[in-house]
């Protein structure tokens, strides 16, 4: 319980401490508001705006879990096509590494004249950002169980689609949950480009808006928001993934 405690505090007492100094900072140098703001004032604008910035927050909520969601589906497809077909892994592979060498910032302006500005782009371009450490821990997680246990379910009379159900996908959750919960970080960063490169709403879109007015308080401001929002999907794909594997848990149980 005091380690548990611990652990909890530790990041708290370190954030309260570079605010502080962060704050004293500001004080002694005299920094003007539109070069960089105190953390009080930073706090006072997110209650003072926070019916804008929750506005806000919900298109780009929406856009990141729809990112996730696409860059999930697309990952696990892929890892299935490079299990079953030894071709597809030699020729997918290496263009799927390929691909994240692309800066996002030259497919973004793309997409949105292909698609327009409305919810699909920003929502592809965190798709494009997240689905690589998904497609690459899925693909792991298919292929993690050992041979024996393969032919022993061959040996009972099971097809490819009851040993995947039965035995791979079980045996990927936990490294499927991993690269999902990166892949939900990066995401928070693909909607917010998707967002800069062309939108009329979302937190990015008033990042740019309150720059360009010298609101940096406004600006740090949509970052916490922004922040918030990545924590709670975090968070939220933590107890998901707990629950998930609670057969993974109790196995541990019984055998110890």
């Amino acid at each position: 319980m005091r380690h548990r405690a611990g652990s909890i505090m530790a990041p708290i007492l370190l954030v309260l401490l570079l605010l502080a100094g962060w704050e004293l900072a500001v004080v002694v140098f005299d920094t003007p508001a539109y070069i960089l703001p105190a953390p009080t004032a930073i706090v006072a604008t997110f209650f003072a705006q926070f019916t804008t910035l929750l506005h806000h927050a919900v298109i780009t909520l929406a856009e990141i879990v729809l990112g996730l969601a696409l860059g999930a589906l697309a990952g696990f497809a892929l890892a299935l096509a490079v299990l079953y077909s030894p071709l597809l892994d030699r020729a997918l592979y290496p263009l799927i590494i390929a691909s994240q060498m692309i800066p996002v910032f030259a497919i973004a302006p793309l997409l949105i004249v292909w698609m327009g500005f409305g919810l699909w782009p920003k929502a592809t371009v965190a798709a494009l950002i997240g689905f690589f450490p998904i497609v690459v821990n899925a693909s792991d997680g298919l292929r993690a169980p050992n041979e024996a246990s393969i032919e022993l379910l061959r040996s009972m009379g099971a097809s490819k689609g009851q040993i995947l159900l039965k035995l791979r996908v079980p045996s990927s959750l936990p490294t499927l949950f991993a690269g999902l919960k990166v892949a939900t970080t990066l995401c928070v960063v693909g909607a917010t480009i998707g967002e800069w490169v062309g939108a009329s709403r979302g937190l990015g879109y008033l990042m740019l808006q309150s720059n360009a007015l010298l609101r940096v308080d406004l600006v740090f401001a949509a970052i916490l928001m922004l922040s918030l929002l990545g924590l709670l999907l975090f968070g939220g794909l933590r107890i998901i993934e707990s629950r998930a594997l609670r057969w993974r848990r109790a196995d541990r149980d019984v055998a110890s």
